[in-house]
């Protein structure tokens, strides 16, 4: 069996003629969501271009919250131990804490990111992955690099122009930032992950809904050793209630670590009605004392930057040959996290439609999925990105309006023995209640349910219904649209593996029981490159726990189809016995998802062939 901590091997399917063309794909922009792409792109044998305009990557710690969907993708690339090296690890993530300083009096604090002992299960239950914390200028540069190991070319000081496309392909217009030099670069399609003023969203005319700018934050970054004020009660993120930071919809101050426990950002909101901020030295050093709650602190200061809170989200990501994704199509605050793992899902929900495209396995209207499957999630992620930063507002409801120290007087408030203080201590603790839907929303994170001609709805299924709230806790499931659940399997060398690592890859993968023989042998008499077939049960993926069986609604001879992103495309959910019937099945739905037809092969083998067996091998194996 493959190692699956091993980078997946590239691809060596039949390639249509390539004459004409520089490259097969451009990808603009290398954050997350383009470096994503270009190592996908990479990894699956597409020749890519992937260029910035900027000399090196993310120049602020910007994204940093990595939820276990991110680190899913980063593990079907190989990449996730790399990752993991630069990461501040899931237990150090910890506690979110509301306090007047950092060295002050603590009001609240809420377990977060599913390290808490009421989530902590779910959220192992859920991935094989943990969450991280992993700043974008560390994460860049792994993505980056395996890309370029593994053939794509990457250019800095590379900032796109223009395009023009054709039925064809596209001619992408570039310039050198150092030399203002201008060169032409024709391909088969265009990626623009080029961020939040995306100059190739606003050339192919995207549309979008919502706002700009509708709030102002100051963020400054500052290195100071506070340890002693974190150690015993690890957390990246601290809200603060003061005085000096008591402005905007937020209404609290943030100290963000960075790193534990020595480079940090300060950040509070600003007055976008009046002038700028007050950015000097000395203001600045009196506000993070202010935070920290240190009158002596010395902190760094190495960068100060103003940014403001998107609503907005594009209603389409495509047009013709040229497709968007990350910032550029869903504009938002940090809150909630889900930014940059937002544009890696969009780069790998992308990147195998494009490969699929380009080596001729499947025809151009498989990327017309590509807008029906994120739009949705985009626009439910600036939603909820959003509604976290308003949800703050009964955390704020124990200041006392009016006085001439809210915080004081608020505080002595909460602690009044009276009928009052114990109602005013229930208000806070059911606005604490609420924010579990930004910092523990498993849901939100890995609740995707897709509905595209990438996906075939299963004849006379019910409704799904929720059994838990649907933002709030996972619920796996095995119906089309959905990503396969994890379950632990057991390998050859008698090592867990989870169901995640058996599919993916840059394949599709048909996924059944010892029961499923039928359906092993329609896959191999198909013999098609970018299909693998996984039987449960035999050597490399052997159910000894029995968690697959609780969770995959199938009977054992049935049958999934999994798309290379790890999610559900097709199911038969009864027991099929004969080859022919099996064969006729997986031939239509792969016919119907990859707009091409799949030819079947005759004579049909009542037998496997020689070695067919759950390694990774042409003709339905792994």
């Amino acid at each position: 069996m493959n190692d699956p901590t091993l980078p997946p091997p590239p691809f060596q399917p039949f390639l249509p003629d390539r004459s004409g063309y520089d490259t097969d794909v451009v990808v603009v922009g290398l954050g997350p969501a383009g470096a994503t792409a270009a190592l996908a792109l990479a990894t699956y044998g597409v020749r890519v271009h992937a260029v910035s305009m900027f000399p090196w990557v993310a120049n602020s710690p910007r994204a940093h919250i990595t939820n276990q969907r991110a680190v899913e993708v980063l593990r079907d690339l190989g990449v996730d131990d790399e990752v993991r090296k630069y990461a501040t690890p899931w237990e150090k993530m910890g506690d979110t804490l509301f306090t007047t300083s950092l060295a002050g009096e603590e009001i609240v604090r809420l377990q977060a990111w599913g390290t808490g002992d009421r989530r902590h299960g779910d959220y192992v239950q859920g991935s094989p992955c943990t969450m991280l914390d992993v700043p974008q200028p560390l994460m860049e540069p792994v993505l980056i690099k395996n890309a370029a190991e593994r053939g794509a070319i990457v250019s800095f000081h590379t900032e796109y122009v223009s395009h023009e496309q054709d039925a064809d392909g596209v001619c992408v217009r570039f310039r050198d930032t150092r030399t203002g030099a201008l060169f032409c670069q024709r391909a088969r399609y265009l990626l623009g992950f080029d961020g939040a003023r995306s100059r190739i969203a606003e050339d192919i005319r995207l549309p979008f809904e919502g706002e700009l700018a509708r709030a102002g934050t100051v963020y400054v970054r500052f290195r100071a050793d506070l340890s002693r004020y974190v150690a015993h009660r690890p957390s990246i993120l601290h809200w603060i209630f003061n005085s000096t930071a008591g402005f905007g919809e937020i209404g609290m101050g943030l100290l963000r670590a960075v790193r534990p426990w020595d480079q940090w950002i300060a950040g509070w909101g600003f007055d976008m009605s009046s002038r700028e901020p007050d950015l000097d030295h000395d203001t600045l050093v009196r506000q993070i004392r202010a935070l920290v709650g240190d009158p002596e602190l010395q902190p760094e200061i190495t960068a100060t930057s103003l940014w403001y809170v998107n609503q907005q989200y594009a209603t389409r990501y495509q047009a013709g040959r040229v497709l968007c994704g990350g910032d550029a199509v869903h504009r938002h605050p940090p809150s909630s996290g889900l930014g940059s793992n937002t544009s890696i899902q969009d780069a790998f929900n992308l990147a195998w439609k494009v490969a699929f495209v380009v080596q001729g396995h499947a025809g151009a209207q498989l990327l017309d999925s590509y807008t029906q499957e994120r739009v949705p999630v985009g626009k439910q992620v600036v939603a909820r990105a959003n509604q976290s930063r308003k949800d703050y507002a009964g955390l704020r409801e124990w200041l006392v309006a009016g006085s001439d120290d809210p915080v004081r007087d608020g505080l002595a408030k909460l602690s009044e023995p009276t009928p009052e203080g114990v109602a005013l201590r229930e208000q806070l603790h059911a606005a604490l209640e609420l924010k579990n839907t930004e910092f523990n929303a498993h849901g939100v994170e890995l609740n995707q349910r897709y509905t595209s001609c990438a996906v075939l709805p299963e004849p006379g299924a019910a409704p799904e219904r929720w059994e838990r709230d649907r933002e709030l806790y996972l619920q796996p499931t095995t119906r089309p649209g959905a990503k396969l659940p994890h379950a632990w399997l057991v390998d050859e060398t008698g090592h867990r593996v989870s169901t995640l690592d058996v599919v993916g890859k840059g394949r599709m993968t048909l996924l059944t029981g010892l029961g499923g023989a039928a359906w092993k042998d329609a896959a191999a008499a198909l013999d098609l490159p970018f299909l693998r077939t996984v039987v449960v049960g035999e050597p490399g993926a052997v159910d000894r726990y029995g968690y697959w069986r609780a969770v995959r609604e199938i009977h054992e001879a049935g049958a999934l189809l999994v798309r290379p992103d790890g999610y559900v495309a097709w199911r038969h959910s009864g027991a099929v016995w004969d080859t022919a019937e099996a064969r006729h099945e997986l031939a239509t739905a792969l016919s119907t998802l990859l707009s091409r037809p799949v030819a079947t092969a005759d004579p049909v083998p009542t037998t496997p062939p020689a070695g067919d067996t759950v390694g990774a091998t042409p003709g339905g194996n792994r």
